[in-house]
């Protein structure tokens, strides 16, 4: 363990990386549940789905372990799968055989890139500033992820958002749940977001077998429906059209969602794997991400694996930040996670019932850990602290990473090439590489083409 993950040199052993692992897993575990539940309005079989998400998510961040050595789980990413499955099976009246071609499409790209480091220029190309944002404001857009599941924040039609109902059995177990997080923080217990999980999730259970009917039906709170069950994926495995890329007609309708997918999972990614990487120190001094390149590799290589076994697109978890904040620091951590996902394929009903109110405290207390980055940032510099704030506040709002670290980019470009333009002093004009100022034309072209739609 020691000659090949490097436990000393990363301040870490065995058992906090093990802790780690799981709960990182366990804070990932509601897409085993929600994955199939959106791919199956597809047509795909619901159980064939579980067990895909499963196997890729298991294979795949054991190989970020075995290969980057870096403590990042994946996943069917959220957002993409929902594109998947409503925008282009739903909306475009696409069959979902073509839909996974455009997704393992996009992962060859994906692994051509990252073999010319190309995506990697981009991960090192963000300025520190940036990098320091992208911490904080995906600590905001977690945490918001963790108020919504608790049912603290909702849906309100007349302010978009609003508080929920405090006298409500899901409130409450989160309240439980981050009370006792920070209680076990505060008396720096180790493993206190994994015991805030297995709290809440006990409450949950007790409430839903007093209240079964209630529990399921108003709260979507379940008991286990047994222990053990497999389900096959041999009816969504290896079933790739390819019958687009011959018709003129349907040409280029496939390559525009060949593109807006590996648009968002590409930005979508490198946010996640900047913001986790420098909440634990993982960035040097020249603000390169460690082993950038090959966790970028395994991403796509995670991709394209997906799309094959039959799932949507394969991405790096920001909840990832949940075993890190346990103290998981290198590869280990995401075998132990892989592991579990692997285990999970043959105990879903378990795995399944653990409530989305159960594992929002742990995504809530995440988020404030990983705000604290956000006193780094020299706000009194406009040119520097602008971006942050935009990059900051926009991931929540926009509920994407990739959209707030898209017009932070945007916003550092345009607001530091104005000030060298004023700025007579060469010696004061800011180096900004080429590579932000490549970004920032395409996010604009993105953006007009967005808004010509």
């Amino acid at each position: 363990m020691e000659n090949f993950f490097r436990l000393k040199e990363n301040d870490t052993n065995v058992k906090r990386e093990v802790i780690a692992g799981i709960t990182t897993f366990l804070a990932m575990a509601y897409i085993i549940a929600v994955n199939p539940n959106i791919l199956s309005v597809t047509g795909m079989p619901k159980g064939a789905i579980l067990t895909a998400t499963c196997l890729s998510a298991g294979l795949t961040t054991i190989l970020m372990g075995m290969y980057a050595n870096l403590p990042f789980a994946l996943a069917s990413g959220m957002g993409l799968n929902a594109f998947f499955a409503f925008s282009v099976v739903q909306a475009r009246g696409i069959d979902w055989k073509v839909a996974l071609t455009a997704v393992f499409i996009e992962g060859i790209i994906f692994i051509i890139l990252s073999l010319t480091n190309v995506r990697e220029a981009v991960v090192n190309a963000i300025p520190l500033t940036l990098k320091l944002a992208v911490t904080a404001g995906i600590g905001l857009f977690i945490a918001f992820i963790g108020f919504v599941n608790a049912g603290i924040v909702i849906k309100n039609d007349a302010t978009l958002v609003g508080i929920g109902n405090f006298a409500t059995p899901p409130v409450v177990i989160a309240c439980i749940g981050i009370i006792v997080i920070v209680i076990l923080s505060k008396k720096n217990v180790k493993g206190a977001l994994l015991i805030g999980i297995v709290v809440s999730t006990i409450i949950a259970w007790v409430y839903a077998l007093k209240n079964p009917k209630l529990a399921a039906e108003t709260y979507q709170i379940y008991l286990p429906q047994g222990i053990f069950k497999f389900e096959s994926f041999a009816d969504i495995a290896f079933k790739l059209d390819f019958s687009y890329i011959t018709d003129t007609t349907k040409i280029w309708t496939f390559i525009t969602i060949i593109l807006t997918f590996l648009f968002v999972d590409f930005f979508d990614t490198v946010g996640t794997l900047v913001g986790v990487a420098s909440k634990v120190g993982m960035i040097d001094k020249e603000g390169k991400v460690k082993n950038a390149g090959k966790a970028l590799l395994t991403d796509a290589i995670g991709t394209t694996f997906g799309a094959l076994i039959g799932t949507s697109t394969v991405t790096t978890y920001v909840e990832s930040s949940a075993g890190v904040a346990e103290g998981g620091r290198t590869g280990l951590t995401s075998i132990v996670t892989g592991i579990l996902f692997l285990a999970a394929m043959f105990f879903s009903p378990l795995f399944i019932a653990i409530p989305a109110c159960a594992t929002a405290p742990a995504l809530i207390i995440v988020g404030f850990f990983m705000m604290e980055n956000v006193t780094k940032i020299d706000f009194a510099d406009f040119t520097e602290g602008v971006p942050a704030f935009l990059t900051i506040a926009l991931m929540p709002l926009t509920y994407s990473i990739g959209d707030g670290l898209t017009l932070g980019v945007l916003a550092y470009a345009i607001l530091n090439l104005i000030n060298n333009i004023f700025t007579k002093d060469k010696n004061k004009r800011k180096k900004v590489s080429i590579v932000i100022y490549i970004l920032a034309v395409l996010f604009i072209i993105k953006l007009v083409a967005i808004g010509l739609k």
